[in-house]
């Protein structure tokens, strides 16, 4: 494709795996789903749910920086938690980062997800 780009800032976790940060093709930007990783250890952050909250939107706004359009621009986030109890947490820290009109969302409970961690969240974006 040649209107795809790669889009990477070292402020967001490395991808621990075979994937990029996000993919923009034409006017929509693929953001990668994201855990509560330190961009700089690499490592989980200690803590609970807000906490892992905090530090997963910490990380989808700096790849929607470096995207270009900010946390303002995000039409759709997928949030996957391993506890529907941590709902309510997550949508208080949500609410930091996002403003009305908020985007489109789902939320889901899963079996485990990777590192452990209690929620992953990835995000499509308009550029």
């Amino acid at each position: 494709m040649s209107n795809r780009s790669i889009i990477s800032t070292p402020a967001a976790p490395a991808a621990i795996g075979p994937y990029s940060q996000a993919v923009k093709v034409g006017n929509t930007i693929w953001v990668s789903g994201q855990i509560p990783l330190d961009p700089e250890s690499m490592e989980v952050v200690s803590g609970g749910i807000t906490e892992q909250s905090e530090q997963v939107f910490k990380n989808l706004a700096a790849i929607a920086d470096a995207a270009g359009g900010g946390l303002a621009k995000a039409i759709k986030i997928n949030i996957s938690l391993t506890d529907m109890a941590d709902f309510a947490a997550v949508n208080e820290v949500m609410k930091r980062y996002f403003q009305e009109p908020y985007p489109a969302r789902a939320c889901v409970q899963v079996a485990a997800l990777p590192k452990a961690v209690a929620i992953e969240i990835e995000m499509i974006m308009a550029a």
